[in-house]
């Protein structure tokens, strides 16, 4: 959970008459878990509630088939055909999913609607490029490397200038910081890879926008629809609390580094229902003579592993196709490791430099159409060294 903030006009005291432009405000409470965990009250200008419209929107919901028969996976990202729509939310080119998470990848020229998803919270890698996250609670101003944590239920859009190359996490749940990183009383403890200085909420003052009839594209397990609302939702001239979309970039995380080689969870970053997304940034390698630089061959008998190759010199999968924009899938079942060659190179090197973002689920990962179509059909013979 980031921490407290406070931004626009607010009264002194909680849930009490706020009048604005000399009209009462209408007060709004953003609570997860049944109002007993993180939370934020919004002031807003009119009532978030009042609708003109309620419409279907004609978008096919991702289809995820079983790994089966169960394989590795090398998706080449630069390989999706080019989606219908060119923007954050309608645009998102689905690969990976199951019923606690959906891993998406989405090329961006166009500044999306407004949108809010119900199911859960988002986590969106920015990969290329840069953006300006629009909600409610402000403007988050975003560039390559940054993760965006996204409250369910929270209304945003993306706004960009230029490409942008985004990798989407879908949650069924909330995204936070692991819990194994925080105090008893919630503050991130001394030998956190990160601090809250390293956390950026939205800047500056509340983001009015003035509008009528205003669309706002909402997701549920059902699908999407599409709510008009009486005015924009734009509206807060103050909030306050602990819920409000978050940024922090991966190079800002801290590796921990040992004398022989540190397990995966080293790593972890975020945490959600059934799932952990780790960080590799560039770092030391072991110092210890003896020690195996390059991961070791291992088997996570409980998870499904996904590697997204954001950048740098990933020097223990030379020779197995994979690059930059890469995505990896080695299911639980199937014992992965470094590829042949890469102990031996590896010897005398001081460093990595590779920067990738992991994803472990804890229920098996499926598949949809687009990602077989973009699937390395040499990849699982890759460490037998056949084409």
């Amino acid at each position: 959970m980031p921490p407290y903030r406070r931004v626009g006009d607010i009264p002194r005291k909680r849930h009490t008459l706020h009048r604005v432009d000399g009209k009462v405000a209408a007060e709004e409470l953003m609570g997860e878990e049944g109002f007993s965990a993180a939370s934020s009250l919004l002031y807003h200008r009119h009532s978030p509630s009042a609708l003109r419209t309620i419409e279907s929107v004609e978008a096919p919901e991702p289809e995820f088939t079983a790994n089966m028969p169960l394989r590795p996976h090398h998706l080449r990202t630069g390989e999706l055909s080019p989606a219908a729509h060119a923007d954050a939310v309608l645009g998102r080119r689905y690969l990976l999913g199951n019923d606690q998470i959906s891993l998406a990848f989405a090329t961006v020229t166009d500044t999306s609607p407004l949108y809010r998803n119900a199911t859960g919270d988002e986590l969106v890698y920015l990969h290329s490029g840069n953006l300006v996250l629009e909600s409610v609670f402000g403007r988050l101003a975003a560039t390559e490397g940054d993760y965006l944590v996204v409250p369910s239920a929270t209304t945003h859009r993306y706004v960009v200038e230029d490409s942008v190359d985004l990798l989407v996490f879908e949650a069924r749940g909330h995204v936070d910081v692991p819990r194994k990183y925080l105090t008893e009383r919630g503050q991130l403890a001394e030998g956190a890879p990160f601090s809250e200085r390293d956390l950026r909420g939205p800047e500056g003052e509340p983001l009015i926008a003035e509008g009528e009839d205003v669309p706002v594209v909402v997701r549920t397990r059902g699908g999407l629809s599409r709510h008009v609302h009486v005015n924009h939702p734009f509206d807060v001239v103050g909030w306050d609390g602990c819920l409000y979309p978050f940024a922090l970039s991966i190079h800002d995380f801290e590796p921990i580094v040992g004398r022989v080689h540190q397990p995966p969870p080293v790593h972890q970053t975020f945490e959600g229902p059934g799932v952990v997304i780790c960080s590799f940034v560039p770092r030391l390698y072991d110092f210890d003579p003896d020690a195996v630089k390059v991961p070791y061959h291992h088997s996570n008998v409980d998870s499904d592993e996904v590697l997204f190759y954001a950048g740098g010199d990933f020097m223990s999968r030379a020779g197995s196709g994979i690059g930059k924009g890469s995505i990896s899938l080695h299911p639980a079942g199937f014992v992965h490791g470094p590829q042949p060659g890469s102990r031996e190179r590896s010897e005398g090197v001081d460093r990595t430099s590779e920067l990738a973002v992991m994803m472990d689920t804890f229920r098996p990962l499926g598949l949809t159409d687009l990602a077989r179509s973009v699937s390395d059909a040499s990849y699982p013979w890759s460490w037998a060294g056949r084409a």
